[in-house]
């Protein structure tokens, strides 16, 4: 006897570029980013100790933070309070943008290492658009998870500049919404040189450094000197922490904050743009190579 096979409905609308019909994609996505959100909050353990180290640090440097600031008072066009609060802001925002690398970099090495990123590349579903939706889901998550915990508890402890307008908070989210593209789009192309190097993890390990220093994670990069204080503000890595940050503190407002906001963007979309390329260019190569 005969199975019937299911027929797919005819689409009533426009497909969008992935082949999905008008508006699928856009569902499927954030069912891809809910189901990453829902696989990070199962690790309640390893976010607790997240949380906690997150915390920890933030108290090391907000005190040696006060200890410059009493002795550099100003510094960087920064007081005493706006000084604390940027470390604790860039403590939330630590995982949440993944300064350090990880979130979706630690699957694709692993597909790596097995073979199965060859298939990954055939899928009916675009391999961009999937880790960026997942790599959305996880940061969701690490900002509602490791990032209010240790601002509440700076908040609690130290004299923190909180925002003046509720619009602020919603900009806020919006450069922080930004910054996790852009930091996807850095380590999106870092994930992809493991087609060509067969093990990504030396190019992440520099890049780690990279992003720590000219992200103003460690340091706010106005207080960086000479030609480096002018170089590093216009690179991609200036928009993971220094620009939220400075939009949490209200440096940035009006046309400042537009500029904020379309540094990021413009980032995003070359970075973006940039992995498309190295996508295709990977594809080839896998072609070529036979699977």
């Amino acid at each position: 006897m005969q199975k019937a096979v299911p027929v797919a409905p005819r689409a009533t609308h426009p497909p969008d570029p992935d082949g999905t019909p008008a508006g699928g994609a856009a569902r499927l996505y954030t069912a891809i980013a809910r189901g990453a959100f829902r696989r990070f909050s199962t690790y309640r353990a390893a976010t607790l100790a997240g949380a906690f180290t997150n915390t920890v640090f933030g108290f090391i440097l907000a005190y040696t933070f006060l200890a410059l600031w009493q002795a550099r008072p100003g510094l960087g066009g920064y007081d005493q309070s706006a000084a604390v609060t940027y470390i604790w802001v860039s403590q939330a925002l630590l995982v949440t943008v993944a300064v350090w690398g990880g979130g979706f970099q630690d699957d694709v090495q692993e597909r790596f290492r097995s073979g199965d990123i060859a298939v990954d590349l055939y899928r009916p579903v675009d391999f961009q658009g999937w880790w960026l939706a997942t790599d959305l889901g996880r940061a969701a998550f690490h900002l509602l998870a490791r990032g209010v915990p240790p601002l509440l508890a700076g908040a609690l402890v130290f004299h923190t500049r909180m925002p003046e307008a509720p619009l602020t908070w919603v900009f806020f989210l919006i450069s922080v919404l930004l910054a996790v593209v852009v930091s996807f789009g850095l380590r999106f192309l870092v994930s992809l040189t493991g087609f060509w190097l067969h093990d990504s993890e030396g190019v992440r390990a520099v890049m780690l450094v990279v992003a720590m220093f000219f992200s103003g994670m460690l340091l706010p990069i106005g207080l960086f000197p000479g030609v480096l204080g002018e170089v590093a503000p216009v690179l991609p890595w200036a928009a993971l922490v220094q620009v939220p940050t400075d939009v949490f503190l209200e440096r940035s407002t009006g046309t400042g904050l537009l500029g904020a906001f379309g540094f990021q963007l413009a980032w995003a979309l070359v970075l973006l743009a940039a992995g498309r390329l190295f996508q295709l260019l990977a594809t080839r190569k896998v072609v070529v190579q036979g699977g």
